[in-house]
This record gives C-alpha cells, sequence and structure tokens, in this order.
C-alpha cells in the first residue's frame, strides 16, 4: 500500500496570502516507520527528556512563538525545518513528495482546498498507475490532518471514485480519505514541511527549503509531474511545475505531429 500523507499551508480566508498550499509525501507502507525513527532521532535532540512532546509543525518552528522553538535562535529554528525536510532527501528512492501551490485571487469564488484535493487525487492515481503498467499492483490512501474540510474532503473523494474528476475516474484509491492528528504521526509532520517548503517558494519567494525537496517530487522522463502551480497571472511562470508543464505540452504536439505525418496520407 502506498500511503501519500497530506497537509495544508496558508490559509483560504487570509488576505495577506496570495497562495494556499496542499503538499505532502507519498511513501511505501513498510517506509513510515523510518520516518518515524529519524523524526524520533531529531526530537531527541531537542527535547532529550520527552521527544514524544516535539511535534515538527514548520510554521510553527519558523515563527519561534511557542515552546520549544521560542527559545532557539533564528537560525538555529530554520535549521530544524532543513533538518526535517533532508530527511525527506535522504529517504528512500520511491519516497515522493505531491504539491499544489494554488494562487487564490486567480479562482475567485472557489476554495483552493478544494482545488489543490482534486488536483492531488488525480496526480496521485496517475502515479499509481505507471507504477501499475511497471507490474506493480499496490493501492494507495490518502491520510490527512484533521481539519475542518473532513467531511467535504471525504466526500469528493467518493465521488472521485464514481463520477470522476476533471480528468476522469480514479481507480487505485484502496479507501476514502483518513484523517489523523498530526501530532501523533511523524509522516504527517513531514508532509507539513513540504506544504510549508512550497509555500514558502510561492507565497515569499524563499526558495531555501524548496531546493533541499525539489528533487523528490513526482517525475517521469524529465516531467514534473508531483508538482502543480495553478494560476492565470502569468503563462511565461518560470517555476519547475510551470516549465515542466510547457515541455510536456510541447512534446505531446510533436508527438500528434509525428503521428500525422507518419501515418498513411500524412504530409
Amino acid at each position: 500500500m502506498h500511503l501519500l500523507y497530506l497537509d495544508d499551508s496558508g490559509s483560504a480566508s487570509n488576505v495577506a496570502e496570495d497562495y494556499l498550499v496542499l503538499g505532502g509525501v507519498s511513501v511505501f507502507e513498510a517506509q513510515t516507520s523510518w520516518i518515524t525513527q529519524e523524526l524520533d532521532k531529531l526530537a531527541t535532540t531537542i527535547n532529550p527528556s520527552d521527544p514524544q512532546s516535539v511535534e515538527f509543525h514548520a510554521s510553527k518552528i519558523f515563527s519561534r512563538k511557542v515552546q520549544p522553538w521560542n527559545g532557539m535562535s533564528q537560525r538555529e529554528a530554520r535549521g530544524v525545518i532543513k533538518a526535517v525536510l533532508n530527511i525527506l532527501k535522504d529517504s528512500y528512492e520511491t519516497a515522493r513528495a505531491f504539491a499544489c501551490a494554488v494562487h487564490k485571487a486567480s479562482f475567485p469564488g472557489r476554495d483552493p482546498i478544494e482545488l489543490a484535493f482534486e488536483d492531488l487525487c488525480s496526480r496521485f492515481d496517475l502515479y499509481l498507475d505507471r507504477l501499475r503498467g511497471q507490474g506493480e499492483r499496490q493501492r494507495g490512501i490518502l491520510i490527512l490532518d484533521e481539519s475542518a474540510h473532513e467531511t467535504t474532503l471525504q466526500r469528493m473523494a467518493r465521488q472521485f471514485r464514481t463520477l470522476g474528476t476533471r480528468w476522469g475516474i480514479i481507480h487505485n484509491l484502496a479507501e476514502t480519505p483518513l484523517f489523523v492528528d498530526s501530532c501523533v504521526s511523524r509522516s504527517l509532520q513531514l508532509a507539513d514541511h513540504v506544504a510549508y517548503a512550497v509555500f514558502r517558494r510561492y507565497n515569499a519567494s524563499d526558495t531555501s527549503y524548496f531546493d533541499i525537496i525539489a528533487s523528490k517530487f513526482d517525475s517521469d522522463k524529465g516531467i514534473i509531474h508531483g508538482l502543480v502551480h495553478k494560476q492565470t497571472v502569468n503563462p511565461e511562470c518560470m517555476c519547475p511545475a510551470c516549465i515542466s508543464r510547457r515541455i510536456s505540452q510541447t512534446r505531446i504536439q510533436e508527438d500528434q505531429i509525428h503521428m500525422h505525418l507518419t501515418k498513411p496520407g500524412g504530409e
């Protein structure tokens, strides 16, 4: 079973923020124990007497307003965020990052969480389809942090398996999404950091966290599938997601031209 842990960064209602990001990490079920062990080791360096009390929540670490982060310097706190992301960077090759950054003003009247959730469900399903094409028969489950969106996202996931997304029916999810308190899941805490790294990349033009995990986003044949930038304001955006999308569209057009020229009667 492949588990996609997802969390959000940013707020749909905060007018001071341009973006909302839903993101996280897909791991094979047996790999979650390694992530837990590595984050537990890091927690021990922060609170040796009670490492389980340490919850890695990136925005709280960054702001340094609550314990234990308020006792750290800015450099120390940001070093913790980078240490968490390096665990993903150094993890199994099969661990893949996924994220959708939604420019809120580009979609007035739309819930950015719902937009991102639909997109990532489709991308995760296509990833599992690709694995099935390689002979793997595993299915997937989505695991999200508990939130006010729980009922809506569960309903959407059920509809995706019957009515489909705008890109088609979801075939490879074994169950409706599960919602778990992030304080008891190190993998969700890692997902939180992935979402925050992408949020900082798009909302604050800060690539210092994103660059650590850039190579972990799901990709195939040089095309990034695990990262999407949903926006309508800059058709020439030079972020990795938008560049990859344009390359993919060019390849599709070239393939169509090639098919036309090689079929009987083509010119």
